[in-house]
């Protein structure tokens, strides 16, 4: 008898087997001959991650590293309150949300409860990029117009309608230049390095009305504005005090929705508030949420009004299979309880404190630091060859991010320009977390890099 050949599914599970083995070079190569190139992995030669637990990551040889950049882990990495009632659930039922169950029900209530009057309505999906998409389609379906205002140095998803609206370089070299006919863009809202600095800044708000108005005078007024309400890819900055008190009621004056991107700043990461766009005093009409709604688990969600919502009839129906399904609705509820019962918003506020005020002080000491940007556990250094005229420091960035990695702490450049570095840890981080971070950093640009 001819030996049986091992079908795809025998195959598949050699591979998996083998792929626990083997060095990091290995199993790098090994990821680049199947994976697509531009699914990009953190650093040249990156350790094999194997475990996590609340703020640090252990490689394959324990080495533990301090996790100052998993905003996506945002109870911490492990938790096993998840674990549990993840393994609970699974035990009992997981399916589409077609079907009548209480957790998908409960957490669209806890969801609502969040936001103030009157956005009481819930959509479930499976991520920040489904949101952003989805909360485009509403304003679509409610304005019957498709022109969107979005600010530069943007990111918001990787959708036809998301990457439309992200305006970030860094994400798209061609993130300008490629814009379709109906994204209108305005001035990053930059008060550090923008058009306007420093007192300058409000007037970055007078310019956006004024596009809005051109537009409307044009015949093509916004269906939309959307923006981080507190700057999260140009390296967690706060837009200019008012900003949003300006544009919100500009745009409504001509019929359009303002949404909120709180993918990356809200959830409590900021300390001091719950949600981002309650940093600037306004309301939105439409919220996308994800990364920490699910702690790793894919989960987003769009809150708005029930008027704005009944909208989406004109388009069809909605419908996401996983989307607030059973584990992904029970995970939800527990991280909103374990955001509650460990006080995280509490020691976001607290430790990210204690934390900008350390790296101010670096600052004091090292020339490179040009400004520290931020609220509670979502900052950004900004590094800059010069002080005066903001020259941006990217390769010297890189250079850091590799040598703290070196040293036992993951951090990663962001902003257009490639020279912030990133601070948004699980909100788990401790003082003695941040200081040690503060430490590391402070003796990288004290011995070099």
């Amino acid at each position: 008898m001819e030996p049986r050949s091992a079908s795809p599914l025998e195959k598949s599970t050699v591979l998996t087997l083998e792929s626990r083995t083997g060095d990091a070079a290995a199993l790098l190569e090994r990821r680049e001959r199947h994976l697509a190139a531009v699914q990009e992995h953190y650093f040249a030669d990156p350790p094999v991650i194997e475990r996590g637990w609340r703020h640090h990551l252990f490689d394959t040889d324990a080495r533990p590293y301090l996790d100052m950049v998993n905003n996506v882990a945002a109870v911490g990495h492990a938790h096993p309150r998840i674990a549990d009632a993840v393994a609970r659930q699974l035990n009992l039922l997981n399916t589409n949300s077609r079907f009548n169950y209480a957790s998908i029900v409960e957490f669209s209530e806890r969801l609502a409860a969040l936001l103030p009057d009157p956005l009481d309505t819930v959509f479930l999906v499976n991520s920040g990029t489904e949101a952003v998409d989805l909360a485009l389609r509403l304003s679509w379906a409610w304005s019957g117009r498709r022109d969107v205002l979005a600010v530069r140095e943007a990111y918001h998803g990787w959708s036809d309608a998301a990457d439309a609206v992200s305006t970030s370089v860094a994400d798209n070299p061609q993130a300008l230049e490629t814009r379709p006919a109906w994204v209108h863009t305005l001035d990053a809202p930059n008060a550090y390095r923008g058009r306007y600095r420093g007192a300058d800044a409000h007037r970055y708000a007078a310019d956006a009305v004024a596009a809005i108005e051109r537009m409307r005078a044009e015949g093509a007024p916004p269906a939309t504005f959307i923006a981080e309400p507190f700057y999260g890819n140009a390296g967690g900055m706060p837009l200019p005090d008012g900003y949003l008190q300006a544009v919100y009621p500009a745009v409504r004056r001509a019929a359009g929705l303002c949404i909120a991107d709180e993918v990356q700043v809200g959830y409590g990461r900021l300390g001091e508030f719950f949600w981002g766009f309650e940093q600037q005093g306004v309301v939105p009409d439409i919220v996308t949420v994800a990364k920490a709604m699910g702690n790793g688990h894919p989960l987003g969600a769009v809150i708005t009004t029930r008027e704005i919502a009944d909208h989406y009839r004109s388009q069809g129906y909605f419908f996401s299979s996983a989307g607030g399904s059973p584990v992904s609705s029970v995970v939800g509820l527990t991280v909103l309880d374990i955001l509650a019962d460990d006080r995280l918003q509490e020691n976001a506020r607290v430790v990210g404190a204690h934390l900008k005020a350390q790296l101010e002080g670096l600052a004091e000491k090292h020339e490179l630091i040009g400004a520290v940007h931020g609220l509670g556990l979502y900052l950004g250094v900004e590094l800059v060859r010069d002080r005066t005229t903001k020259e941006p420091a990217p390769r010297e960035t890189a250079m850091i991010c590799d040598r703290m990695r070196e040293l036992g702490v993951i951090v990663q450049p962001t902003s257009d320009r490639q020279c912030v570095l990133k601070i948004k840890p699980p909100l788990t981080l401790s003082r003695a977390g941040a200081d040690y971070f503060v430490d590391t950093l402070d003796a990288v640009l004290t011995h070099g890099w």
